[in-house]
């Protein structure tokens, strides 16, 4: 039996940007926890939590505690998925990021291998196995929210505000720890120095829950829950009638999610073990890659809404294609001028293959089983792109000898994306605006 379709409120202004502050701080607060595991796990994690493998054996088993969460994620995106479209976005919401914060000071927390022996790495994987469950089910969220709230027309700018979270976080968990590395000796560092960013989590997540709290369930959402629009099932239904639109948001995120991964949590362990640079201007190095990486983003989302999101991803996924040999050719003088332009230039890429993001995905997937579609799809296509790229890096330079082998991994993960963006289907401005609304257009 057909429905009628749900027929969404309007969202008064005032509502609209406490929503999209609300995404914006939560999902900064996510991923500055995410962030700071992964800046921890190349600097110091391999020597403290994997200290009998010896040197370069123990950062490997490091970077791999890091894609260890990302196996988590698909599970921690259908859960929050399901009860998203079943019972709402909002909670979801509040549920994923005091489980991050949660998680995050418990690392903080953690005795060293020194103290407890194999226990350490025992507890410091099963607290990442939850900071993955969170990151896989906070995204769908609090990009969802941020898209069904926003005005016509500007769906793509809105569905911003949750990306920019990602460099935001990324800048904010960088600054910690070039702070505290600055404050404190080497071994000061390496002893204590690098639990203060874990343990600064329980502020910034007391803040985040304080705005999440605070706004208002999604008006796509409560047109559903007022015309009793909602499955079941709704995974199920997603992988049974949306398999073209979820291959097609798995791969449109291959590519950012392995090369961001790169910028997050690979350069600043590469620099200073094989160039010789500092940590601190490595971190300063990523600083800058984050920024640019965060005003592309916006200028993205923007375009996006004027242009459709199809083009912009063509055009960052070419850009991050093109400048993968010449990222490292520059990186690897290990002079600061031409390592700014390095990620530059890689920021450039990713911000034009992440503003369009959220938008994209809630147009892939009809409202009733969005949560489902998209967060299973981020959370897929994190661990295929992002899961294990610091430890195939490693790996590959490990086996060659030169950065160049990662340049043609980072190709490879591009094709794979412009296969993705080539087979997305896009209608026009006013179906796209229908479809998150929950009228169908196309499947």
């Amino acid at each position: 039996m057909t429905q009628s379709p749900p027929t969404p409120r309007t969202s008064d202004p005032a509502a609209v940007r406490r929503v999209a502050l609300a995404s914006l701080v939560g999902t900064t607060v996510e991923w500055y926890d995410f962030f700071i595991y992964a800046s921890a796990a190349g600097l110091v994690f391999g020597q403290l939590f994997f200290t009998p493998l010896g040197p370069s054996a123990a950062l490997l088993a490091s970077f791999a505690t890091i894609g260890v969460s990302f196996v988590a994620r698909p599970v921690g995106g259908i859960i929050a998925g399901h009860l998203g479209d079943r019972l709402g976005r909002k909670g979801m919401l509040v549920a994923t990021l005091l489980l991050m914060g949660v998680s995050t000071v418990g690392v903080g927390l953690l005795p060293t291998y020194a103290t407890i022996g194999v226990a350490a790495p025992i507890l410091l994987v099963v607290l990442r196995l939850l900071q993955g469950l969170s990151a896989g089910g906070e995204w769908g969220g609090a990009a969802l929210m941020a898209v069904e709230h926003a005005p016509p027309g500007r769906r793509g700018f809105f569905g911003t505000y949750p990306q920019i979270g990602v460099p935001i976080g990324l800048v904010l968990a960088n600054l910690v720890f070039l702070v505290t590395s600055l404050s404190t000796t080497k071994e000061q560092f390496a002893s204590w120095g690098w639990r203060i960013p874990f343990l600064l989590s329980i502020v910034l997540v007391g803040v985040g829950f304080f705005v999440r709290a605070r706004v208002e369930e999604s008006p796509v959402f409560e047109a559903l829950r007022a015309n009793r629009v909602r499955r079941s099932a709704p995974m199920a239904e997603v992988l049974r009638r949306h398999p073209r639109a979820v291959f097609v948001a798995i791969g449109l995120f291959v590519a950012n999610n392995m090369i961001g991964y790169l910028l997050i949590a690979f350069i600043t362990s590469y620099g200073t073990r094989v160039l010789g640079v500092s940590s601190s201007t490595m971190l300063a190095v990523g600083i800058v890659g984050a920024v640019v990486w965060g005003v592309a983003i916006v200028a993205s989302g923007i375009w996006s809404d004027r242009v459709g999101r199809r083009p912009v991803y063509l055009w960052g996924t070419l850009g991050l294609l093109v400048w993968s040999f010449p990222f490292f050719l520059l990186l690897d003088t290990a002079a600061l001028p031409w390592m700014l332009l390095a990620v530059i230039g890689l920021g450039v890429g990713l911000g034009l293959t992440y503003g369009p993001q959220a938008a994209a995905y809630a147009e892939l997937f009809p409202a009733p089983i969005r949560y489902s579609g998209a967060s299973f799809a981020y959370s897929v296509g994190a661990v295929i792109g992002g899961g294990f790229a610091p430890l195939v890096a490693q790996a590959l330079i490990g086996a060659t000898g030169t950065s160049l082998s990662v340049s043609v991994y980072m190709v490879v993960v591009c094709l794979v994306t412009l296969a993705a963006v080539l087979a997305m289907r896009e209608g026009t401005a006013a179906e796209r605006e229908a479809f998150v609304l929950g009228v169908p257009t196309h499947d």
